[in-house]
């Protein structure tokens, strides 16, 4: 039921935080909206400047027909700054904060936050990543390619597949197809058209197996993807098209061929000894999940913080300079990286990443892997964003098909009840609360990636679902990044079969797939409220699911339902949304006007919706 407590609404967007440069000493404009009629007597805006709680009645500046509107200075003495709003009506008092209506004193961890100074990729906002294997997506030079037995790798000679045929388990790490950076270079017009602006390659650098993340050298490209020369030929193909590249490090541990490990184990008085952490040397040590090729790397020791990040000639600083300038670094396993049993340095670690990479480069973009809970790391001073997967993609898979990513890893406990769509709403929001909208807004949105199932698969080929899914990816708060192929229906269940190549064949591409697709990524890339607009909740029930995107310049509701409920009306008064208002969809062209505070629903369709909210 749609109560008053509904209509309150404040996101970090432009229409309700305004300060001209976020910086110390600035004063940002604090807005709040809620509906005209709501028994509202006086709304005051929580603080804690320097740990104490200060309370200010915010002043009412100006009603409509259908909402109020409250403001107030805030000012950012902090570099970051918690509030939250205390709301008196019905004669009682509901703060509000990121998690929502709440009548009980809530504590500060989901307060709103506004960061100041913060080095922000702006670039980011504005992006539509697409993920590729490189191994799997083109071949654009045979002459770069692995040969039949070149070299043995864990005692097995590496072998080669033909383009198209399917990876087989019991060669994951060993068979390669040939892809490099040259073919993925010759593919950029498929990927402009396609409405793509920016790559996240998996790793690149040297090492003896497809995946590459047992590297051998962080100062060199693997000569069978193409070399620095491959990499040189990339990026110039990528200013051509406006294009920006984001390559994939492994800085948790390296492999078992690297110099610095190969000369530990040697000497374990050498230089490189302490990079590692030794039981009993040579042969044990600690690794990465206990992997015995991959020797973790022990971040107590300041000479490999000085190699790795911080030092000057540093490797995180190296690549993002000419002639190759990355705009930015995924971070593998940025959740164990720094964290070995009562040695947690992870946020030290963290924090210094970043202090060099925005040194170096203040708008690359730091991405850390994490499949758990990342908001710690998102506070400003860590990372610029996570692979959402806890926050986007696991509830979204499991809303739409009933899956949960360990039981793809056979653990016996998952759970694989679709869950409520008020529940999938929970979910969202409780990642959204934990950390500031700066950061909400570059968060990085996926439906698959090489380490899981692909979505084709997870939704067991059903269409309308899948148009669905891609749907809330682009539409969701966030940059949108699409796995290769995934575009175009490529099927695939666990590593190894979700790297599967890209067909280049148009006949096996689903077209009408792609199509969708195309047309998402263009409106992500051009709709204000898509790039920099706030998010609110309209409504999560049934298999319905609806929220509002909302900028200075654009209104958008969004629509995605899972299977029909038999909704045929959506409220949206407490979206500020007046009656008399002309809507229009824009994949259909059909128009509708809102009465009675609802928006007559088009049909059953299952697929999604966007309507844009005449002025």
């Amino acid at each position: 039921m749609i109560t008053w407590l509904d209509s309150i609404h404040h996101d970090g967007s432009p229409l309700y935080v305004q300060v001209d440069a976020a910086k110390l000493g600035a004063n940002a404009k604090i807005r709040l909206r809620a509906a005209v009629a709501a028994p509202i007597e006086v709304v005051f805006l929580r603080s804690c400047p320097d740990g104490e709680q200060s309370m200010v009645a915010m002043r009412e500046s100006h009603a409509d027909t259908v909402c109020r509107w409250w403001e107030i200075e805030l000012p950012l003495h902090m570099l970051r700054t918690g509030y939250r709003f205390l709301v008196r009506g019905d004669g009682r008092g509901h703060w509000y904060t990121a998690a929502g209506v709440q009548a009980h004193y809530p504590t500060d961890a989901n307060d709103f936050k506004l960061l100041a100074d913060y080095h922000a990729p702006a670039w980011v906002r504005d992006a539509v990543f697409y993920q590729i294997f490189p191994d799997r997506f083109a071949d654009g030079d045979p002459n770069t390619n692995v040969r039949d037995g070149e070299y043995d790798y864990r005692g097995q000679p590496v072998t080669t597949r033909a383009w198209g045929e399917l990876p087989r388990k019991e060669f994951a790490p060993i068979e390669f197809y040939g892809g490099d950076l040259q073919g993925i270079a010759q593919r950029l017009d498929y990927l402009a058209d396609l409405g793509v602006s920016a790559l996240y390659l998996n790793p690149i650098f040297t090492a003896p197996s497809n995946h590459k993340y047992d590297v051998a050298s962080y100062e060199e490209i693997d000569p069978h993807l193409g070399g620095e020369s491959g990499l040189q030929v990339l990026r110039r193909g990528l200013d051509d098209h406006e294009m920006r590249l984001m390559l994939d490090i492994v800085p948790n541990h390296c492999g078992a061929t690297h110099p610095w490990f190969v000369a530990a184990q040697a000497d374990p008085y050498g230089p490189t000894a302490e990079f590692f952490t030794f039981r009993k040397h040579p042969d044990e040590y600690e690794s990465w999940l206990g992997v015995h090729t991959l020797p973790k790397l022990n971040y107590r020791s300041p000479a490999l913080r000085e190699l790795m990040y911080a030092g000057s000639e540093a490797i995180m600083r190296r690549w993002l300079r000419e002639p190759y300038q990355i705009d930015g670094w995924r971070i593998d396993v940025a959740n164990m990286l720094g964290r070995q049993g009562p040695h947690n340095l992870g946020h030290k670690i963290g924090r210094g990443i970043r202090r060099a990479i925005k040194a170096e480069r203040p708008d690359a973009y730091i991405l850390g892997e994490h499949f758990f809970d990342g908001t710690p790391h998102l506070q400003g001073d860590e990372l610029d964003a996570a692979m959402n997967y806890q926050g986007f993609t696991f509830p979204v898979w499991r809303w739409l098909a009933g899956f949960e990513i360990s039981s793809a890893w056979n653990q016996p406990w998952a759970d694989t009840r679709p869950l409520d769509t008020a529940v999938l709403a929970q979910q969202w929001q409780a990642f959204r609360a934990a950390i500031p909208w700066q950061i909400v807004q570059q968060q990085f949105n996926l439906l698959g990636s090489h380490d899981t199932p692909r979505l084709r698969t997870i939704l067991a080929d059903n269409p309308t679902r899948m148009r669905a899914a891609a749907t809330l990816l682009f539409t969701y708060p966030g940059v949108p990044c699409i796995y290769y192929g995934d575009e175009i229906g490529l099927a695939g269940g666990g590593d190894p079969d979700c790297r599967r190549p890209m067909p280049w064949d148009e006949q096996a591409w689903d077209v009408d797939l792609r199509a969708w697709y195309r047309r998402l990524a263009h409106l992500r890339r051009n709709a204000p409220a898509l790039r920099w607009g706030g998010f609110q909740l309209l409504y999560a029930a049934g298999d319905t699911l609806a929220f509002l995107r909302e900028a200075p310049e654009e209104r958008l509701i969004v629509v995605v339902r899972r299977a029909d409920d038999g909704l045929r009306a959506l409220p949206v008064h407490h979206g500020g949304l007046p009656d008399g208002i002309k809507v229009q969809e824009l994949f259909s062209n059909a128009t509708e006007t809102i009465s009675g505070g609802m928006l007559p629903l088009q049909g059953s369709t299952l697929v999604g919706q966007i309507w844009r909210v005449g002025n």
